[in-house]
């Protein structure tokens, strides 16, 4: 009788230990070692899906790359949507300013003014356009200001600037066009133009100016090709090198607009780091502009 209730008392002792043991071994595991946080509290990860809305707005000329970064991003956060407003740069920077848009969105530099009310300026691209003529033409060179007298009407044949006797017959593109508002701008002959014909698209402009020896258009850095000859402005030939170091003269930037001390949401702040990356170059080439030193 004393055998079974000492057997008995060992049996139960045993137990008892063994549950003790498996409630210790619980928790240990759900508490974790100091310092090191639980799964939960651990950053996202870097290429973690986000979602949200994100408004962008301002610069019409931007609408190429702009349509363009946001269908790539799309295919890379397609929780997030991003959309596009084209108001004018002006606009663009009064709005993010003022908290109704995310990013806002301006082809000019900023003003003083601007960035003293905290408009911070990222470069997202650059815009080149190219003075392009038929390769008969012997002109090499021109000013800004010889360029501005031409597509004002002011010279009006090749004679005056050193060529060939000859009708200088001006080539541009049509009321609305980006590219057109970029080196009318630019030249600063904007609503002064005396164009012989107005097309609907830069190939149109490089066709025509092929096809006549006394033509002259612009076209962005991007579509030029074989068949038209660029010409220096002020010494310099047009290229993305030159477009990228600041010596060719027709040029502006294309910006993405933040304001100073204003939190972007994760969407807007990921689109942000996106058109900003070394990873869009060829996207922005491909929709007409130069991608910017990195």
């Amino acid at each position: 009788m004393k055998k079974k209730t000492l057997a008995l008392m060992l049996s139960t002792a045993l137990c008892v230990g063994m549950l003790a043991g498996c409630g210790g071994d619980s928790n240990t595991t759900a508490t974790p070692a100091a310092g090191t946080g639980s799964p939960a509290q651990t950053a996202p990860a870097a290429n973690e899906s986000i979602s949200g809305t994100v408004n962008t707005n301002g610069s019409t000329s931007m609408e190429d790359v702009m349509g363009s970064l946001i269908e790539s991003y799309r295919g890379i956060q397609s929780g997030v949507t991003v959309g596009y407003s084209g108001t004018g740069s002006s606009a663009g920077i009064e709005g993010v300013l003022a908290g109704t848009c995310d990013i806002g969105l301006s082809s000019r530099g900023l003003k003083a003014e601007e960035e003293e009310q905290g408009a911070v300026a990222h470069v997202v691209a650059l815009d080149g356009v190219a003075v392009v003529v038929n390769p008969a033409n012997t002109a090499e060179d021109l000013t800004v200001e010889q360029i501005a007298q031409i597509f004002t009407g002011e010279v009006t044949n090749w004679s005056e600037l050193g060529g060939a006797d000859g009708e200088i017959v001006v080539i541009g593109r049509e009321a609305g066009s980006g590219t057109r508002s970029a080196f009318e701008e630019i030249v600063g002959v904007e609503e002064e133009c005396a164009y012989r014909n107005e097309l609907t698209s830069t190939g149109d402009v490089i066709a025509n100016v092929a096809s006549n020896p006394n033509a002259i258009g612009y076209a962005s850095l991007s579509s030029v090709d074989e068949t038209v000859k660029t010409v220096k402005v002020e010494g310099v030939a047009p290229s993305e090198a030159t477009v990228q170091d600041g010596t060719y003269k027709i040029q502006r930037p294309f910006l993405m607009v933040t304001k100073e001390g204003a939190q972007l949401s994760p969407a807007a702040q990921a689109f942000l780091d996106y058109a900003m990356s070394a990873d869009v170059a060829e996207i922005i080439a491909n929709a007409g502009a130069v991608p910017p030193v990195q």
